[in-house]
């Protein structure tokens, strides 16, 4: 008897049925297991997630900072990143991450395709760093500001490395300083090898969860093993001819300050994507602006060369720096050029 031909419609069917025989099975074996499974654990207990390894965190326990337990997470727990907390169960010899808790805030980061990435949980405080070596850019800092303004999340500028600094170096660097204090933020001039200006910086983190971004080379990894020496983190040297740091850290990890507070480093990053923002989103970024959006002549202004822009006028009159609007235009020419 020779075979009956099926059709694209009955194969398609058939494939979708055994597809979901398929799905069932799994299902039920995921079940039969954590039945097992839930049997040898112990009870469920609160915890924070200190370090994450992919398939693996480090927790440490609600009742002690000291007590640090590796867990596997289960399969139906949403992908974790540092700061999450999170329920889990005790096991031999590992732990098993059951739940997490709803984030009262995140750092996202968008990956290589795009795609939106947390990369911390629960942070109060976004501490953008820069330096004069590596050279220190508005617009990267920039870039910075606006994506912790998208999130709602506060951010300061620490200027590290300030024992390099004379009245006639880096001119650049004093500059920035002035600029951004006129704008309103929070600056706290530090030198993680001197210890200058530190005790300011660990009074204000004290009770607040914060992540250190920016560059690679900045001296996070410095600042870090100041405020919390026990954490240890590897220093990397500014590349030779280049002046841009190395990457010294790999992985976020949550630390606690000795002075109180925690801290989360995140992998040094040389830029800060922002094609996932709108345009509205990237000039509500620029907090000094809010205060003349809507008051242009033309509803549809993009703030250039329009008669009767708001925005040019403040300029004008020297209430919005010069350079912030040309970072907003080089902002969303480089989100357009990669749409």
């Amino acid at each position: 008897m020779s075979k009956r031909k099926l059709s694209k419609r009955q194969k398609d069917r058939i494939h979708a049925i055994q597809e979901k025989r398929r799905y069932r099975a799994m299902q039920q074996n995921t079940a039969d297991q954590n039945e097992i499974h839930s049997s040898t654990l112990g009870p469920e207990l609160r915890g924070t997630v200190i370090t994450n390894f992919g398939t693996q965190v480090d927790i440490e326990t609600t009742n002690s900072q000291n007590n640090v337990v590796r867990c596997h997470i289960r399969a139906n727990v949403d992908p974790l990143v540092t700061g999450d907390k999170v329920i889990w169960r005790s096991a031999d010899p590992f732990g098993v991450v059951v739940a997490s808790e709803k984030r009262r805030s995140e750092l996202l980061r968008p990956d290589i395709y795009g795609n939106l990435r947390p990369v911390a949980a629960n942070i109060d405080i976004i501490a953008i760093v820069f330096s004069a070596q590596p050279a220190a850019f508005s617009n990267l800092i920039d870039r910075y500001l606006v994506a912790a303004e998208a999130q709602r999340i506060k951010s300061i500028l620490i200027v590290n490395k300030i024992d390099m600094l004379t009245d006639a170096e880096y001119p650049e660097i004093h500059r920035l300083i002035a600029d951004y204090q006129f704008i309103g933020y929070d600056i706290f001039q530090v030198c993680a090898k001197t210890g200058q200006g530190i005790d300011q910086l660990q009074s204000y983190l004290a009770d607040k969860t914060a992540v250190f971004v920016g560059q690679s080379g900045v001296g996070k990894s410095s600042l870090i093993n100041y405020l919390q020496p026990e954490a240890k983190m590897a220093v990397g040297a500014l590349s030779v001819g280049k002046a841009k740091g190395t990457h010294t850290t790999t992985i976020s990890k949550l630390f606690h300050l000795t002075g109180g507070g925690k801290l989360i480093d995140s992998p040094g990053i040389r830029e800060f994507g922002l094609t996932h923002l709108s345009q509205s989103q990237v000039i509500e970024g620029f907090v000094d602006f809010r205060p003349f959006l809507g008051h242009c002549k033309f509803r549809d202004c993009s703030h250039n060369k329009e008669l009767g822009c708001a925005l040019l006028q403040a300029v004008s009159d020297n209430k919005v720096l010069a350079f912030r609007l040309t970072n907003y235009r080089q902002i969303l020419q480089s989100i357009e050029e990669k749409l």
